[in-house]
Formats: C-alpha cells, sequence, structure tokens
C-alpha cells in the first residue's frame, strides 16, 4: 500500500539473526502505521502472561506513513510492548532527528526480541543489521553513548536511539534517549531494551518510500506553513515552549503541588516560561522540518550549575520537580533534569517517586530526612534508582510497587501504576476522565483534554459531557499516533485535514466516520491485550485521594459518583459493556 514498505524486520538479539518480513495491505489499511500496526504485532507476537523483561517479550519500534516526508509534524518515532512499570500496554514517543533515519531503511516496523549474551549495540541499514559489541559502551550516560555510537558506525547523517544507566539496570521507568534531551519517556522502554543488553541502535540508509499522492502532501504541508506564520499557538511554542503551561496550571489551580495536595506553587512565577526567556534567554531548537521550534537550549547563567546547557526544561519537568517536589529555583530544576538525562529515566516518574519519598520520609516510613525543595537529596535519590541500590532498589519499581512494600497505598498517586502528569484531575474534570481510561495508565497525551478546558472550551468544573469531549481528543490523536505526528499541531490539523493527509500519503478515502472506525478498532485491540494481561474495568480509576482529599488552596474536589458517571458515559460511547 502507498506510504507503506510492507516490511517487518524481525531480529533475535539471542541469536544475533534478523530477517525481513511481508507485512500486509490488508493489515495495513485497517490500522495504518504507528500505534495501529504496533498494536496487532504486540498481539500476534507477545505471549500471554509474558513477563515484560523475558526475552521473549517483545520490543516493537514502528513508524508512519508520514515519517520522513515534507510534512512538518512528521518527526517521530514510536515504541510499543508491554510495560515493566505498569504489566499492561506501553507506548512512547519520542521526536527529534532520527526518525527520518529510520525510514531510510526501508521497513515500517522492527520487533526486537530475545537477549544479547553481553552488551550489543545494532546498526540497522537499508543493507541488512549489523551487530557490534556494546561492552566498551556499557555504563556510559545516555549523551555519552548517542555520541560514541554514532561515531563508532562512522556513517555521516546516520542517527541513534540508546539507553543510559537506568535502562541499563533494567529501571522500570527507563527511557530511549536520542539527539541529545529527547526521550521515549513514558512506560520503561529503556528497561526493555536494558533487559536485551541492547545499548543503542544506530539508522542510516538512503531508501526512499512512494505516497500516493506527493503533489497534494507538499501542497497540505506549504498550507500548514503559511497558517504558521499567524498561529497564535505557534507562536506560543516558539516564544515560550512548553514551561508557557506552567503560568496557566498555577493561575487555574491544576499544577500539582506538594505531592497532590496543592494545586500552585508559591514560587511558580520564578519556574515560568517568562522567567526563563528572561532570566535564561534559551535558543529555539526544532525537530525534523518542524516550524514549531519548541525545544528550548538552556544553559545556566550563574550560580553553583553555571555553565550546564541541555534542552529543557519542558512542562512537565517543571511541574515534577518545582511543584510536586518544591523546588523553587529554576537553575536546581535545569540540574535535576540534566541528571535524569544523562541516567535515562522519566523526568515525570521520577518527581512523582521523589515526592512520594518526601511524604514517606516525613510520614517517617523511610529513613531519608528528606523534605521538600531538598535538591541535592532529590539530586543522590535520582542517582541511587538509576543504580537501584539502597533505597533507590525500593523505589526504583516506581510509585505503586514501593507504596504497597510500605504500608503507604492510601497516599500513592498512580492509574494502573503509571504516575501522572501535570493536570490535577480535580480541577480539570475531563483530564480526570482521560487519566482513568488510558490505555497505558495515567497519561496526558492519549486524550489532551487539559487543552480544552484551560482555554475555556468545556466547563474544566463539571462532569457532564466530558465523555464525547474525551473520546474526541482520543480518536483523532489515535490517528495521529499511527502516522505518527506530534501533537502540537492539534489546532492545525483538525478532522477536516486527516482525511486530505491521509489520502495523500496511502490513497485510502476515509471520512471522519472511517477514521473513528479506525481509531475505535486500535483502541479495542489495545484493550483486548490490556484485559488478557491481568487489567480489569475495576482499574479505569483514580487513586483514593484524587476521589476524597479536596485540593488545596480552592477546595476543589472529583467525587467517586462523578468519576463513574464519565466512566460509564465512555464505555457506553466506545460500545464496551460493563
Amino acid at each position: 500500500m502507498d506510504g507503506f514498505y510492507n516490511r517487518l524486520l524481525r531480529v533475535d538479539l539471542g541469536t544475533q539473526t534478523w530477517k525481513a518480513e511481508p507485512i500486509g495491505d490488508e493489515i495495513l489499511s485497517q490500522y495504518l502505521g504507528g500505534k495501529g500496526l504496533a498494536s496487532q504485532l504486540l498481539l500476534q507476537n507477545a505471549p500471554p502472561g509474558v513477563d515484560p523483561l523475558a526475552p521473549e517479550s517483545p520490543l516493537i519500534l514502528a513508524i508512519g506513513p508520514a515519517t520522513g516526508t515534507v510534512l512538518a509534524p512528521a518527526s517521530r518515532y514510536g515504541l510499543y510492548g508491554k510495560s515493566p512499570q505498569t504489566g499492561i500496554f506501553a507506548e512512547s514517543y519520542s521526536g527529534g532527528h532520527v526518525a527520518p533515519q529510520i525510514k531510510a531503511t526501508g521497513y515500517d516496523a522492527f520487533l526486537f526480541q530475545g537477549a544479547a549474551e553481553r552488551p550489543v549495540f545494532l546498526e540497522i541499514s537499508d543493507t541488512g543489521v549489523v551487530f557490534h559489541d556494546a561492552t566498551p559502551y556499557w555504563g556510559m550516560d545516555a549523551y555519552e553513548a548517542e555520541d560514541a555510537l554514532e561515531a563508532a558506525v562512522g556513517v555521516r547523517g546516520a542517527k541513534s536511539i540508546v539507553i543510559g544507566p537506568a535502562g541499563e539496570n533494567q529501571v522500570p521507568f527507563a527511557v530511549v534517549a536520542n539527539d541529545r534531551g529527547r526521550q521515549a519517556g513514558r512506560t520503561g522502554m529503556g528497561a526493555l531494551m536494558g533487559s536485551k543488553r541492547l545499548k543503542g541502535i544506530v539508522f542510516h540508509g538512503k531508501t526512499q518510500g512512494k505516497i500516493h499522492d506527493a503533489d497534494a502532501i507538499a501542497a497540505f504541508d506549504q498550507d500548514l506553513r503559511e497558517r504558521g506564520k499567524t498561529d497564535a499557538g505557534a507562536k506560543a511554542y516558539r516564544n515560550f515552549g512548553t514551561p508557557m503551561v506552567v503560568a496557566i496550571a498555577n493561575t487555574v489551580g491544576s499544577f500539582p503541588s506538594y505531592y497532590w495536595s496543592a494545586g500552585t506553587v508559591p514560587h511558580w512565577k520564578q519556574i515560568s516560561a517568562d522567567w526563563l526567556v528572561e532570566h535564561f534567554k534559551p535558543k529555539p531548537k526544532a525537530c525534523f522540518r518542524c516550524f514549531f521550534a519548541c525545544g528550548k537550549v538552556t544553559t545556566v547563567p550563574d550560580g553553583r550549575h553555571a555553565g550546564l546547557t541541555l534542552e529543557g526544561p519542558e512542562y512537565e519537568t517543571l511541574f515534577a520537580f518545582g511543584g510536586l517536589c518544591a523546588v523553587d529555583d529554576l537553575a536546581e530544576i535545569l540540574y535535576l533534569n540534566d541528571i535524569c538525562d544523562r541516567l535515562g529515566i522519566d523526568t515525570i516518574t521520577a518527581g512523582n517517586v521523589a515526592g512520594f519519598a518526601i511524604e514517606a520520609s516525613r510520614r517517617g516510613a523511610l529513613d531519608l530526612k528528606l523534605d521538600y525543595g531538598d535538591v541535592d537529596g532529590i539530586a543522590e535519590l535520582l542517582h541511587l534508582i538509576a543504580r537501584r541500590e539502597g533505597v533507590g532498589a525500593l523505589l526504583s519499581q516506581g510509585v505503586r510497587a514501593a507504596s504497597r512494600e510500605l504500608g503507604l497505598e492510601q497516599l500513592a498517586i498512580h492509574v494502573k501504576g503509571l504516575e501522572p502528569a501535570g493536570y490535577d484531575p480535580r480541577a480539570l474534570k475531563g483530564m480526570g476522565l482521560a487519566y482513568a481510561i488510558s490505555d497505558r495508565g495515567a497519561c496526558h497525551l492519549r486524550a489532551t483534554v487539559y487543552k480544552a478546558e484551560f482555554a475555556g472550551w468545556v466547563d474544566r468544573t463539571t462532569a457532564e459531557g466530558k465523555a464525547d469531549v474525551v473520546l474526541d481528543f482520543e480518536d483523532r490523536h489515535t490517528i495521529y499516533d499511527t502516522l505518527i505526528f506530534c501533537r502540537f499541531y492539534r489546532d492545525m490539523i483538525g478532522w477536516d485535514h486527516l482525511p486530505t493527509v491521509i489520502r495523500g500519503l496511502t490513497g485510502l478515502e476515509l471520512d471522519k466516520a472511517g477514521l473513528q472506525a479506525l481509531s475505535a478498532r486500535i483502541a479495542n485491540a489495545i484493550r483486548a491485550f490490556n484485559l488478557r494481561e491481568g487489567m480489569t474495568p475495576a482499574d479505569d480509576t483514580l487513586p483514593e485521594r484524587i476521589l476524597t482529599e479536596p485540593l488545596q488552596p480552592k477546595g476543589e474536589t472529583l467525587t467517586r459518583a462523578e468519576l463513574e458517571k464519565m466512566v460509564g458515559e465512555y464505555y457506553a460511547r466506545r460500545g464496551w459493556s460493563a
């Protein structure tokens, strides 16, 4: 089918063998690429009940029909598997410049199984697969590994994905990193690579895919770029990046703070986008062909971290350390951000775990003497987690497992084992439903309803009508994840644009109803996988504290009855039984 190579690359790390397999048009036309294709590969190749870190547990990498084209939002790749953190469906995406090189190898998806006897890294190109000894690179941080592996291959333009020490040690929330600051951050894809002793993969190639109507795609991209010149959202991303959400969330009172006790922090202006731009003067950084340039390369100008340079911080890192852990100095948040990036751990879960550890320490359940704002204590905790040493061995399991062991389950904030992002559902009720029913646990990206609630398109304080809103966002974002598109184009590429894009890429004629049916097929396939792996409808809920403890300082609540009503309405819209 146009837009695809109709090829899967299957790699066995244990036997160090590989083979190309055909992917039929019937699968691609029903599920497209990315998340859709990966859902089928996972169902077919993951043994029921498999340990996520077992050799036979598959790690899947997929791209979409838009990858490698001129389209501005198409700079991303996806990783999929069974999460070592949650035990259910896992997916994570990353931007940067590696996706076009993945496309140039001539495959739509890659399936990795088995485990190498000693560390390896792979070189995958349009001519085959080379297994390299990665022993010299084992132990390197993510930045060092990326540079070293690409240098070792020595092919101009080659790009890599790598893991840091946390992935090597199979920390369940380890990330996969690329482009010195981009991460496939959630659900522990780095641990899956580590379990296979796979330090990284370097991609290069010259294969060019065929799309159905290149002129139509070029015209659409040109129109998108013209609209982007005046689009308010695009301008905001260029100027401020995701840190702009700090001010919005604190003004609304939905900025999770002091480990999910409050919706704002007194120091929020000192960790906001305005403060970042004024005092740190970050430089914009764009993914491949993207005109948003939302990335911010920041250098600490003075103080004990003077000269520290990294891409960031993103809003989620600011919330995780500046809100949940109440760190009030932007330079110190950048310091913690850099530690996480180098070690290869997810900043959202890391901040949640650190906030939980602070509360556990205050309650006497952990002998840490750790308190809010203790940057050095948090930094040491991150290193212990990545090494799985001392208390880090416990906390490296994530909030769900750690809280069970400490008898603090009533304190813990997670959904299906995944800690939430920076949007408190007591102030944003649509996000409460989005967290509860997300296929990978508490996720802000499966249905970005916070956008509609912040903007006032829907009433954030009511549960009424939220099932329809969440379902609409979720369906459209699922289509995005089959192409694979960046979420931030959601206000510029709507339901009315997607049929044109998909027709131009693949030749498929799909109206909105057809796209919704495609999204439903993917949702049902993943639901079937999750139920097979032990999830139950009872897991489509929120933590006890969220449903019983008012959010300070406004006293906003989300009741169990409100959540159950929303979940029930969502099930009905999906055609699912209770």
